[in-house]
């Protein structure tokens, strides 16, 4: 039976992944459930980075980034499952397929981040992700990802 994690806040999160500012985009977990899915949150700022140049007149959080939170969920899904040496070892993200853009997510917006685990396979792990904003769908994509030791090759 799993056990069902609710509130990983940004301080155990720092713990479970490499990323840091400016490229962490996980704020909070809100609930997990190991080896089967979780939900987190990023919130959106105007003060992000990128939106001094994506775009001046409207800002807009690049696709590619919603799909690196997403990743990162993926990340987080998949190390709660045990402990790894973050010092030794890194997590890639190797593919995505069927990347669907539906809405824009701008500043002050609130990004749910859904990933479910569907698979691991010669250790790349498969999901499907999506990005909500409001419960509007913003962005969904199956997601691969796998963990490598510093200094292997893929």
């Amino acid at each position: 039976m799993s056990i069902k994690i609710i509130n990983l806040d940004i301080h155990k999160i720092l713990t479970m992944l490499p990323h840091r500012y400016p490229i962490l985009l996980v704020d909070r977990v809100l609930e997990l459930e190991p080896h089967k899915r979780i939900k987190a949150l990023k919130n959106v700022t105007f003060n992000e980075p990128y939106f001094t140049g994506h775009f001046p007149i409207r800002p807009v959080m690049p696709g590619v980034l919603i799909l690196e939170a997403l990743a990162q969920t993926a990340g987080l899904l998949t190390f709660s499952e045990r402990e790894y040496d973050l010092d030794k070892t890194l997590y890639y993200f190797v593919g995505i397929d069927n990347a669907r853009f539906k809405r824009v997510v701008e500043p002050g917006d609130q990004l749910i981040l859904h990933i479910s685990y569907e698979r691991c396979m010669r250790g790349i792990w498969k999901f499907k992700g999506r990005a909500e904003v409001d419960g509007a769908v913003a962005v969904e994509a199956d997601l691969m990802c796998t963990i490598k030791r510093i200094n292997s090759a893929f």
